[in-house]
């Protein structure tokens, strides 16, 4: 890949530092009165999430990261504990690759199998996953409703059939299938 100067660094290119891939976050062009003009970046490491701010000056320069987003189908989970992989397929290729626990991050929680999912590809394996924007789920455990209860009145945690906990209405009751917003992991509807 190639080099990215002053200039080229924007908000959402994928670059290395320090070895790893980072995707930028945030990119801010600055000319003082007095002085060079520099670019302050803040970057977010794909491969475990941490995040700092960098200062470019106009001779820095930064290597392309070779991290791609492909579409993919999640498949199955193999193993147990965290040792478990996930295995995506993509679908034009139908090409398996192996997600670890930590490229997954809080993704696992809503993949039950068959969602159609973003993978990061870095040197031809995952570092991170990004599930479907919604998802539905079955409620496996959850206190009862009661009668009069209403939508205003509050919440209650709701277990779902991927081990995940919600905090649902208490209207809500076991059994019943949800519709779960992935990017905040909270409630949205009842699926009917």
């Amino acid at each position: 890949m190639g080099m990215l100067g002053l200039n080229d660094v924007k908000t959402g290119k994928k670059i290395i530092h320090n070895g790893d891939p980072w995707i930028i976050t945030e990119a801010d062009f600055v000319k003082p009165g007095k002085g060079q003009a520099f670019t302050r970046i803040r970057i977010r490491n794909l491969k475990d999430g941490r995040t700092t701010e960098q200062t470019l000056k106009s001779s820095d320069s930064y290597e392309e990261a070779d991290a791609v987003d492909t579409d993919a189908h999640f498949s199955y989970v193999e193993g147990t504990g965290n040792d478990r992989e996930w295995i995506f397929m993509q679908s034009e290729t139908f090409e398996q690759h192996r997600a670890s626990l930590a490229a997954m991050g809080d993704a696992w929680k809503w993949l039950k199998g068959e969602e159609e999912c973003v993978v990061t590809l870095f040197n031809g394996n995952i570092i991170a996953v990004q599930a479907p924007k919604f998802v539905e789920l079955k409620i496996t455990e959850t206190d009862p409703g009661v009668r009069g209860d209403t939508s205003g009145g509050g919440g209650k945690p709701a277990t779902l059939e991927t081990g995940a906990v919600v905090r649902v209405p208490l209207f809500v009751n076991q059994d019943e299938v949800i519709k779960v917003d992935t990017r905040t992991g909270e409630y949205d509807s009842r699926v009917k």
